[in-house]
């Protein structure tokens, strides 16, 4: 079985909002809902499950209620953890809950926040899981990249041919990464950021899936203007 989880733990504090950042207009509907309309469309998922914190719970649900219609049965709401890991490990726990997870399950795990994925980034993610075990989404970097550990001058500069911007969906497989996750000790926990990196530190092999410049995360002001621009003008 198949599950998407949509990862809506962000609390906006870049946007200078009170509200977060999923759940602000773009386009006349709120960021969540064009998310969780591609993975509706996409239509091969057991469950779509949206994680969010606690105190959001009913507003989602509110929301999926107002703008999803039919595919509000597609689409169940529960509580995330602490840390965007955490977030997916509780996705995890959600479908053991509901009995149905076994070696062959795979996530898909996605950020409320990209609105603009497609179905063959989609169905690309699965299909590198399925080969290789796990699958993050990536673009190559066009800028050059400078390291400052200072923050105030540079140290070096890498060479930007071997070097990809993440993105999601990363997609794996839910009781493999959860055993890998364990393995790790609090402080490897700690510095696994992105979920990818569970595998890497576990030294297991992540293939990368190509993704679009436009399937980008919003998350400062300017962000929902380009939105609106792509929405507007039927970019994505």
């Amino acid at each position: 079985m198949i599950y998407a989880l949509v990862l809506a733990g962000g609390t906006g504090s870049r946007m200078g909002n009170e509200k977060p950042k999923q759940f602000l207009m773009a386009g006349g509907q709120p960021v969540i809902i064009h998310t969780l309309n591609e993975f509706c469309n996409y239509g091969k998922f057991e469950k779509i499950i949206v994680l969010c914190p606690n105190e959001w719970i009913e507003y989602t649900k509110s929301l999926i209620e107002e703008y999803m219609g039919d595919f509000c049965k597609d689409i169940a709401v529960t509580s995330g953890g602490a840390s965007r890991n955490d977030t997916i490990m509780e996705g995890i726990k959600y479908i053991e809950e509901c009995k149905c997870l076994d070696d062959n399950t795979i996530i898909v795990t996605h950020d409320a926040a990209r609105p603009f994925i497609n179905n063959r980034i989609i169905a690309e993610n699965i299909d590198a899981a399925l080969e290789c075990g796990a699958a993050t989404t990536a673009v190559p970097a066009t800028d050059t990249i400078l390291y400052s550990p200072t923050g105030s001058g540079v140290e070096s500069i890498t060479d930007r041919s071997s070097l990809y911007l993440c993105q999601t969906p990363q997609t794996f497989f839910a009781k493999k990464l959860r055993k890998l996750y364990q393995n790790l000790s609090d402080s490897e926990r700690a510095m696994c950021t992105d979920a990818s990196n569970i595998y890497v530190k576990n030294g297991m092999p992540v293939k990368i899936v190509l993704g679009e410049t436009y399937n980008f995360k919003i998350t400062y002001p300017n962000d929902l203007i380009t939105a609106d621009a792509y929405i507007e003008h039927g970019i994505c």
